[in-house]
């Protein structure tokens, strides 16, 4: 099965659009949890979404690109939803990190 470039890009950005989704509906998530399972987070995403955007002609800042993928102000997502990582969870991003 082969998809036309146009479909391609269509497809993968639906699937974004669903990976967004799927983690603001499940902010109980935590990132620290996030970057030690995956190496990734919501932060991260923000961050290749700022990339991207310049890739792209674009000039989306840190902040407006994290609101994307929060779907809120991530000063509202970090008082209503992240926890305080610990030992453990920071254990294990340190591990992860000095690797």
């Amino acid at each position: 099965m082969s998809t036309n470039s146009k479909s391609k890009i269509e497809i993968e950005a639906a699937t974004y659009r669903r990976i967004v989704s799927h983690l603001r509906e499940n902010p109980e998530v935590q990132n620290i949890d996030l970057m030690n399972l995956a190496n990734f987070c919501r932060n991260c995403i923000s961050k290749w979404y700022v990339e991207e955007s310049k890739n792209h002609g674009e000039e989306i800042d840190y902040d407006a690109a994290r609101e994307i993928v929060y779907g809120m102000p991530y000063s509202e997502f970090k008082e209503k939803h992240q926890k305080p990582a610990t030992e453990e969870q920071m254990r294990k991003f340190n591990e992860r990190n000095s690797k």
